[in-house]
């Protein structure tokens, strides 16, 4: 029987932007990557995940999409994009792109169209229009507030000067809410995913899964409020849209896949998302916030395989992305938790520290039955960028939040591919180029260049990782049989004679007598695993 390829493939996320750049102007484009896709091959993962790079004004990093199916010209052509693609498959890696279905962009024709048709039209009705509450409709229908902060109802001032109806934003002014109720939204977006899976991508990352449907009558969220039930997420008709969308791609040749963003309270509801008839898989938030202490990870852990084992799913695994704090400077912090309400970005890390625990954790990760992602950078284990100028971040949160949230471009900063140059690589030499947001110093010695021959380093470590997971893992069943290896350890069998064995506590504990070292994370002196040191054991 044959294992789809999703059910346990290590997937290498791409924030084009940021990954390498080709035509020498600071900014990352599908040319730069084209030309890394050797680099990734080395690296062992099995696919790639791109963040948007379809035509936007760039409000908010590629997210506000202006055209679904044509690349921003900052990062290439439709052509190029095409190239990539089949350049991809040919060195065996598959590709999944990002869909943004809750919200385009103010430019995107459709709104467009839709401000200048004026009130009442049907070009509003595939938004969220709606009149303001008070005598002159001077308040916002509702009391939802913006994931970036403030309210998430703009007014439209009319052609003839009046104040006009409020429409819905989740996100920023800039990216307008679509009505999926509308049959032309359902029509429109059916038709773009047969307009890439036509081009041979081979699944999509679905943004804001969890938001597309809204209650009906778009009640307030009100004073204190049920997160389990709120008007904007998690709405019941949200799933047939994905039952619809699955029969497309269940149309097409291949083992095509869909991993949703879905950021939900409980598992029981993200794991609606994942029956046999929806999305195929969906990232592991829950894992991702987990504090560095063992009885919580494992914690998370067991209830993830209890959350997807009634729909028969597979877990999948991350550290970081583009919109979180790098895990190296999460780990080095006094509290090693995250959540996106309160991301703390400008607590001090200690990143020796977080990095003995990253080195650990990546090998916890990828020794977890399911899928995994790695955020570009992670496997050379990068830190946030906590010091950037005020006046070069670019994150609407900045400005939505009057500068208390200083937003995500700390994740975002390029990778550094070589140890000098005005761009540490990431640019042509010669360009002289630049790079959008500016690189520590200290990257230098944690590029590409530096790592690439050094058997110590991180870079290093992912490469050996993911080729014993590819070689030893990938076809085991997704099971793991608990062992107990002493207090604040995280430690588990698969089939084979493979145990992961994760020291999270602060001594350090013996290895099982006779048990051969595959991978460790650090030195293991004296037979014994040290403190935030994680080691692939054969038994």
């Amino acid at each position: 029987m044959t294992t789809h390829w999703w059910r346990h493939a290590a997937i290498y996320q791409i924030y084009v932007r940021s990954f390498a750049d080709g035509d020498g102007d600071g900014t990352g484009d599908l040319a730069g990557v084209r030309s890394r896709l050797p680099y990734l091959r080395e690296l062992g993962v099995d696919a790639l995940w791109f963040n948007p790079w379809y035509t936007s004004p760039m409000a908010d990093g590629g997210y506000d999409v202006a055209d679904y199916r044509d690349i921003d010209p900052l990062f290439g052509t439709l052509a190029e994009a095409e190239r990539l693609i089949t350049e991809a498959h040919e060195h065996g890696l598959r590709v999944l792109i990002d869909l943004v279905p809750n919200h385009c962009s103010d430019q995107h024709i459709w709104f467009r169209d839709a401000l200048a048709a004026g009130p009442g039209s049907a070009e509003r009705e595939r938004f969220w229009f709606v009149p303001g509450r008070g005598e002159g409709g001077e308040l916002p229908p509702n009391d939802w507030t913006s994931y970036f902060g403030g309210s998430a109802w703009t007014r439209v001032t009319e052609a003839d000067g009046s104040a006009g109806p409020w429409y819905l934003h989740m996100f920023a002014p800039e990216q307008p809410d679509l009505n999926w109720e509308h049959p032309e939204v359902r029509a429109e977006f059916e038709d773009v995913l047969r307009f890439w899976l036509d081009r041979g991508v081979d699944g999509f990352r679905i943004d804001v899964a969890h938001g597309l449907a809204k209650k009906p009558g778009l009640p307030d969220v009100g004073p204190d409020p049920d997160v389990t039930d709120l008007p904007y997420q998690d709405c019941d008709a949200v799933h047939d849209i994905y039952r619809s969308w699955r029969k497309i791609l269940d149309s097409y040749e291949g083992d095509r896949t869909f991993v949703g963003e879905v950021w939900l309270p409980t598992p029981e509801q993200s794991a609606r998302y994942l029956r046999p008839d929806e999305l195929h898989s969906a990232f592991n938030f829950d894992f991702l916030c987990c504090a560095w202490d063992a009885d919580a990870l494992r914690r998370v852990i067991e209830e993830t395989f209890a959350g997807h084992a009634p729909v028969g799913a597979p877990p999948t695994w991350v550290l970081s992305n583009h919109d979180t704090i790098r895990h190296v400077t999460r780990y080095g912090r006094e509290d090693t938790s995250f959540d996106m309400g309160d991301k703390r970005l400008l607590d001090p890390s200690d990143l020796v520290l977080g990095r003995r625990r990253a080195r650990a954790a990546a090998l916890l990760t990828l020794s977890l039955p399911g899928g995994v992602y790695v955020y570009q950078g992670d496997e050379l284990g990068l830190p946030e960028v906590q010091d950037l100028p005020d006046e070069l971040l670019q994150d609407p949160t900045f400005v939505r939040s009057g500068g208390s949230d200083r937003g995500r471009d700390g994740c975002r900063v390029p990778m550094p591919w070589s140890g000098s140059g005005a761009s540490l690589g990431f640019s042509p030499e010669t360009s002289g180029a630049a790079p959008w947001l500016p690189q520590p110093a200290a990257w230098s010695g944690l590029s590409v260049a530096s790592q690439h021959d050094d058997p110590e380093s991180f870079l290093s470590l992912y490469r050996s990782a993911l080729a014993l997971r590819r070689d030893r893992l990938t076809g085991l069943p997704e099971s793991l049989a608990w062992v107990d290896a002493g207090p604040g350890t995280v430690c588990f069998d698969r089939q084979d004679g493979f145990r992961c064995l994760l020291n999270a506590s602060a001594t350090a504990v013996p290895l099982p007598e006779g048990a051969q070292v595959l991978l460790a994370s650090g030195p293991l002196p004296d037979g014994t695993v040290p403190p935030d040191t994680a080691v692939w054991l054969h038994l």
